[in-house]
């Protein structure tokens, strides 16, 4: 049997023996929407009924469990890079416009306004760095 979630492995074997879910909840003590919950992945059986889950589904307990864990799925994409991204856009931003509306009232000194610019085109430096492709 391929590795797959809990919930496909039991409607699939269900299938495959020929029942309904209303004839697997009578068989386990159950209702109808408890076997479509575990078919969802929705909730799981009791473990003490795992054995005779798996003796009305023609296999072991060991076959039965033998799912694809969340774990084991496709990783979900990281949000760390792109929120990294927009912050070093948005201090790039800040720091030009922080600069631009000092200078307009005269608050702020030459020098340090140049620091401040520093800083926000070595934000947007890094976010290139992130961009460009890797040498080899």
């Amino acid at each position: 049997m391929t590795k797959q979630t809990f919930g496909a492995t039991i409607s699939a074997l269900r299938k495959e023996r020929g029942l309904t879910q209303l004839e697997l909840a009578q068989q386990m003590g159950v209702t109808d929407k408890a076997v479509s919950k575990w078919e969802r992945n929705l909730s799981f059986p009791d473990v003490a009924s795992l054995p005779k889950l798996a003796e009305v589904l023609g296999t072991s307990v060991d076959e039965l469990l033998e799912v694809k864990t969340a774990a084991q799925e496709e990783p979900a994409p990281s949000k760390v890079p792109a929120l990294v991204e927009l912050v070093l856009k948005a201090v790039a931003l800040a720091m030009g416009v922080g600069v631009t509306a000092l200078t307009v009232m005269d608050e702020v000194e030459p020098r340090n306004a140049l620091g401040l610019l520093g800083i926000g085109v070595a934000c947007l430096a890094l976010v290139q760095l992130i961009h460009s492709p890797d040498p080899e």
